[in-house]
């Protein structure tokens, strides 16, 4: 089996990337420390035509260095924009029909193995503080709370890799509807 190269991978330029059709995914990065988790996130998005990303409160905005050490261009692609208050951003979505889910440890969450994306419906998934977490109050605000199934020792998953698991579990699923 041959490695293939860069240039037989087929992938989309920058201006065939903002007029392809999106994913009806939204992705809210609340209070996010780390710029290598932002980086990551954005380059994650790149790679499943995510519709838009929102940085809130203390999340970095782009350009920065260590953001674009992790997203590889994809802050060139993938449509963001800022807002200080997280909660601004979610009462705005949902005004709009989107359905906010918090990824986060919480009473009554839906495993995200039980999760079923209804097709024609557009999701905005909150990720949290690398310590605190997705903030209560957008918690209580959610639509729904999706759980990522762990089985070890630790409690809880990077936030750039909970976005991966999240999003491609996501977009696998509104592909098979």
């Amino acid at each position: 089996m041959r490695k293939l190269k860069n240039s037989e991978l087929d992938r989309l330029d920058v201006s065939e990337f903002k007029d392809a059709e999106k994913s009806p995914i939204i992705i809210i990065l609340d209070n996010i420390r780390s710029l290598n988790n932002i980086g990551s996130v954005f380059r994650t998005s790149d790679a499943f035509l995510i519709e838009k990303i929102y940085l809130c409160g203390i999340t970095a905005q782009p350009p920065h260095n260590d953001i674009r050490k992790t997203a590889l261009g994809s802050t060139e692609t993938v449509d963001w924009e800022y807002a200080e208050n997280t909660i601004d951003v979610v009462n705005n979505l949902k005004n709009e029909g989107v359905n906010i889910c918090s990824i986060e440890q919480a009473e009554n969450a839906t495993m995200l193995n039980n999760f079923n994306p209804e097709p024609n419906t557009k999701y905005a998934f909150v990720f949290g503080n690398e310590v605190k977490g997705v903030a209560q109050d957008i918690v209580n605000t959610s639509d729904l709370v999706i759980e990522i199934p762990q089985y070890g020792t630790k409690h809880s998953l990077n936030i750039s890799v909970s976005a991966g698991v999240v999003i491609w579990d996501v977009f696998s699923k509104l592909k098979k509807n």
